[in-house]
């Protein structure tokens, strides 16, 4: 921009807009995009997601801008107090005519080698495949023993021990002391896994570690504790720092926890929660049971009603053949008054005839003699057949058997025992006699039927 003369800056006239606009296009073209240094003041954070600010030193403050299309990506929550470097342009707020920076991107006050070094790091374990969700172990439901991985010191230890005593207090817990922070705590904490890993004596290892700058959180960001983990044979949890710090070990760790307490509520099952989980099934289970009794006594209701006892089957057979008899008998008497009837026919129509009586007389009786003998023959002959069934169905009658001596034995199960090795030594039984029962317990068996012994103890049950 060609600036007037002295001559015309006093003739010229121009507005307001007109000269924030220019200011706007002299800072901006002659100061690039350049790093600041200083503390944040009065930070606000608005609904929009944009971030307004100032930064400020121990003679000057300026104003700040960082819009929410480019703080989205910062991976760490900027506060008041806090000494930074931002990338920003020089501009101009036109309507206010605020001098003000844009800023594109924030990182802590001399840090900026450590961020490379931290991104560096990351992108080379990830070609390497330790951030690989593929090789990340799962972590156990109900872990034996814990592991904690941290200094005996720091505060940290005190709350993970805390919940973990307060979700499971009977869960044992190994700790493995080892400096967090310091010149040489990466190797400490790398032997430490290393000594955890072939120990084997726990399910699930911690990584504990408190809040804290950059550089106090910087042991976990080394490569040999990033290899440490990635080669652990055991889970590893990382609870290192805040929710909003990130480290190496977070992205290679088996879990991430946002906090060391978060860690150990991840690591531990909850036992009040295991209480109510048992006590569900408890009542799942015993519901299931019920059912499944009350449908076998159902099931059993039904069978007893369908059985039918042998006694009983007997009784309606032999009412069955007397009223076969009944219709017999009722048979064979409707044919005798039919025949007589038919005699009687004859007689009135001999009579009617006059024919010779006496002969009539004779030959009538003895056609009669002849009737009767045959009906009694037959009478005699099918009460003889009955008889025969009757005899029979009584020789089949199991109270017969029982009354002439023998028993029936029934195994536990209620099934008969008509062979020895249908049952075994021990077994109970069940002996029914002609008149009441007999409990016993087999003592011996022999298969061969004519060396056959049981002896059996009485229960005096009848």
């Amino acid at each position: 921009m060609n600036l007037p003369s002295a001559l015309e800056i006093t003739q010229t006239i121009i507005t307001v807009s007109e000269l924030n606009s220019n200011v706007k296009t002299v800072l901006e073209n002659n100061f690039p995009l350049l790093w600041v240094n200083g503390e944040i003041s009065n930070l606000k954070r608005y609904p929009s997601g944009h971030w307004y600010f100032s930064l400020k030193d121990a003679d000057a403050q300026v104003r700040c801008v960082m819009f929410r299309h480019k703080n989205q990506y910062l991976d760490w929550q900027p506060r008041d107090g806090i000494q930074v470097e931002v990338l920003a342009l020089v501009t101009l707020y036109e309507s206010r005519g605020d001098f003000q920076l844009n800023v594109e991107t924030v990182r802590r006050a001399g840090l900026g080698t450590l961020y490379e070094a931290f991104e560096r790091l990351k992108k080379q374990l990830d070609r390497d495949g330790l951030f690989n969700t593929d090789r990340k172990k799962k972590l156990p439901a109900f872990p034996r023993q814990i592991g904690i991985i941290t200094s005996p010191a720091t505060a940290a230890l005190h709350d993970v021990i805390t919940t973990l005593k307060r979700r499971m207090p009977s869960l044992p817990i190994v700790i493995y002391p080892t400096p967090v922070q310091g010149r040489d705590a990466a190797r400490n904490i790398a032997s430490a896994i290393a000594t955890a890993s072939a120990r084997h004596e726990c399910d699930v290892l911690i990584l504990c570690r408190g809040g804290g700058s950059i550089e106090d959180l910087w042991a976990f960001n080394e490569e040999t504790v990033a290899r440490a983990i990635a080669a652990c044979s055991v889970p590893v949890i990382s609870g290192i720092g805040h929710e909003t710090d990130f480290t190496i070990a977070d992205f290679v760790a088996d879990r991430r926890a946002p906090t060391p307490t978060a860690a150990a509520e991840i690591s531990s099952p909850e036992i009040t929660e295991l209480k109510q989980q048992l006590s569900r099934q408890y009542q799942k289970l015993h519901h299931a049971i019920t059912r499944k009794l009350e449908n076998s006594m159902q099931k059993i209701d039904l069978l007893t009603h369908r059985h039918t006892h042998p006694g009983e089957r007997i009784q309606n057979r032999l009412s069955h053949l007397q009223h076969i008899q009944e219709r017999l008998i009722a048979s064979i008497t409707y044919h005798i008054d039919k025949r007589f009837w038919v005699i009687r026919s004859y007689y009135q129509r001999i009579q009617s005839s006059r024919p010779n009586l006496a002969q009539m007389a004779e030959q009538q009786q003895r056609i009669a003699n002849q009737i009767t003998q045959t009906c009694l023959r037959q009478i005699e002959m099918l009460a003889t057949k009955l008889q025969h069934r009757q005899s029979q169905l009584m020789q089949l009658n199991p109270q017969s058997i029982l009354n002439r001596g023998y028993s029936i034995t029934y195994s536990s199960e209620g099934k008969i025992v008509s062979k020895a090795n249908q049952v075994s030594a021990g077994d109970k039984i069940q002996v029914k006699l002609a008149q009441g029962q007999v409990d016993a317990n087999v003592t011996k068996t022999c298969n061969n039927s004519h060396k056959t012994k049981k002896t059996s103890r009485r229960s005096d049950k009848y």
